[in-house]
C-alpha cells in the first residue's frame, strides 16, 4: 500500500483547530508527559515564567492566543486532510527562551525547533518535508540564517524533538556551536 503524500502548510489563525487537534490527540500519543506543552516552551521567557507550574489550559490558551496573534509560527503536515506532524519555526526574536543568550545573528535569524510526527508517521520523510517548509518560509520571511539545536545523541524519538543531527546535515546545516547539554546548533545560509 501507498502512502498518500504528505502536504505542508504554515500556520494561521485559520489552522488554529487543526493544530489543537493535532496536539490534543495523536502528538503525543506515546510521550504523554509532554503533552501539556502545546509547544509554547520556547516562547516564554524563563527567567520571568515558572515552566515546572505551567499546566495544560495555561500552554493551551497561550498557544491559541498566540496562533490568533500571530505571534507564533510553524508548519503543520498533512496526510490524507489529518494533521500528523508539526515543526515550530520562526523569526529567533518571537521565541521569548532565547532572551538569556545574545547572539550577534539574533535579528536575521530563523529558529527551527520542535517536531512532533504522529508515531505512524515517523521515518517516512514527514520532518523532512517539515524542515524543507520551515526553511523556506524563513527565507521568505527575509531571514538569513536558519538555527536549529538537535541533540548529538538522542537515544529516543521524544529525546530527538528538535529533530535529527543526520536530517540537518543532509540539508546542507552545518555545526556552528555544542553544548554543554548535548545540543548541536547547526545553521544554514538562508542568502
Amino acid at each position: 500500500m501507498t502512502e498518500s503524500p504528505v502536504e505542508i502548510r504554515k500556520l494561521c489563525p485559520e489552522l488554529m483547530q487543526d493544530f489543537l487537534l493535532f496536539f490534543d490527540s495523536e502528538a503525543f500519543a506515546d510521550n504523554p508527559k509532554w503533552g501539556f506543552c502545546f509547544c509554547q516552551f520556547l516562547y516564554v521567557d524563563h527567567a520571568k515564567v515558572n515552566w515546572g507550574t505551567r499546566t495544560v489550559q495555561e500552554n493551551r490558551a497561550a498557544a491559541c492566543d498566540r496562533i490568533c496573534n500571530k505571534r507564533m509560527e510553524g508548519y503543520l503536515a498533512y496526510r490524507a486532510g489529518k494533521p500528523i506532524g508539526w515543526c515550530n519555526a520562526a523569526p529567533r526574536t518571537m521565541m521569548d527562551s532565547f532572551a538569556d543568550e545574545p547572539d550577534p545573528d539574533t535579528a536575521r535569524m530563523g529558529q527551527i525547533t520542535c517536531f512532533v510526527i504522529a508515531k505512524p508517521h515517523r521515518r517516512s520523510g514527514v520532518a523532512t518535508s517539515l524542515l524543507h517548509a520551515a526553511c523556506a518560509g524563513l527565507k521568505a520571511q527575509g531571514l538569513q540564517i536558519a538555527e536549529a539545536m538537535p541533540m548529538a545523541e538522542a537515544s529516543t524519538d521524544a529525546h530527538n524533538h528538535f529533530g535529527p543531527l543526520s536530517m540537518y546535515l543532509a540539508a546542507g546545516f552545518q555545526v556552528h556551536r555544542t553544548d554543554a547539554e548535548g545540543h548541536v546548533y547547526v545553521r544554514l545560509s538562508l542568502v
